[in-house]
């Protein structure tokens, strides 16, 4: 744990410098395990913007995490060195500039042998994250929890990018395993009667939230399992997978989606997966109100963080 007073490790989370679960800001990448680092853009968004916001916040709510998580038995910050990387340069104006951006400061990054846990930022940056990702370990099996499937065609004045589209480019890229790729929590209604359909055409494993409801969380983690086996697995969380009751912070919500405590049993189901990189979106601050978005987004980062301490130790069962 960061002990650095400048960092404020030793003071109450209402004081101190935010960086993520106070852990070091640095750029120096020797020896590290995980690299937070944030990616404030929203220049993709379609309704709410303000998600460039979110790096932010989530770290300024992550230092109400205490250390140790009891359901994966184990202590992130023992197991793990965890450096905050800080925030990507982004042009809020030029999509593709930032995605360029972004893929060669984490493709850089993973060069170092760490892993990324990004946060968003709109789900545009999914993209350019999968082009990192993949050009390392090649072609990625992928766990999409979202309320929507982000696999569309261009809409916006025919500009090909936003963040509707980065899993229909990335499976164009060849940058996804679609025989692994499955989108969860999907729900409400859409601009055509083929949005559904349109995903499933291009490989994905479509899981409602009313599939994933009618057979139950356990089932919807046994088919993740089973579809995955030993691919290495890329997961993109959109918080709007989330029911805004949990989750009002976000730019485009959704009724009827998961509570905060079934997310983190999706999440917590991973373990045992082969996990290489997490990426944590649309989270947009001007829209949530007394943080509960936020707080829900620092924990799902803490359990991403708990997978992999949990895999570094070699606890890996289901």
């Amino acid at each position: 744990m960061q002990t650095n007073p400048a960092f404020g490790a030793h003071l109450q989370p209402f004081a101190g410098i935010p960086s993520f679960m106070r852990q070091p800001a640095t750029r120096e990448l020797e020896g590290v395990d995980v690299v937070i680092i944030g990616i404030p853009y929203d220049g993709g968004t379609s309704h709410r913007s303000g998600a460039r916001f979110g790096p932010r916040k989530i770290r300024e709510a992550s230092l109400m995490l205490w250390g140790y998580h009891h359901t994966q038995q184990v202590a992130p910050l023992e197991v793990l060195r965890v450096v905050d990387y800080g925030d990507i340069e982004v042009s809020p104006v030029d999509i593709e500039a930032t995605n360029t951006a972004i893929t060669n400061e984490v493709s850089t990054v993973l060069k170092s042998g760490a892993q990324v846990i990004s946060l968003g930022g709109d789900h545009s940056i999914a993209l350019p994250l999968l082009r990192a990702h993949a050009a390392q370990h090649g072609p990625l099996a992928v766990m999409h929890f979202d309320s929507h499937c982000d696999t569309g065609s261009p809409e916006f004045a025919g500009r090909p990018y936003s963040h509707g589209t980065p899993f229909r480019y990335a499976i164009q890229e060849g940058l996804i395993d679609t025989s692994a790729y499955l989108q969860i929590g999907i729900r409400g209604p859409s601009s055509r009667a083929t949005y559904r359909s349109d995903a499933q055409a291009l490989g994905a494993r479509v899981i409602t939230i009313d599939e994933a409801f009618e057979i139950s969380i356990p089932n919807v983690i046994k088919e993740i399992h089973a579809r995955v086996g030993a691919r290495r697995v890329y997961v993109s969380l959109d918080i709007d997978a989330a029911d805004p009751a949990y989750a009002p912070g976000t730019g485009t919500p959704e009724v009827g989606g998961f509570t905060s405590y079934q997310l983190l049993q999706l999440v917590r189901g991973l373990a045992g997966l082969d996990l290489i990189g997490f990426d944590l979106v649309e989270v947009s601050p001007p829209y949530d109100h007394g943080d509960i978005t936020a707080i829900l987004a620092a924990n799902l980062a803490f359990e991403f963080l708990a997978l992999l301490a949990r895999k570094k130790v070699g606890n890996t069962s289901p």
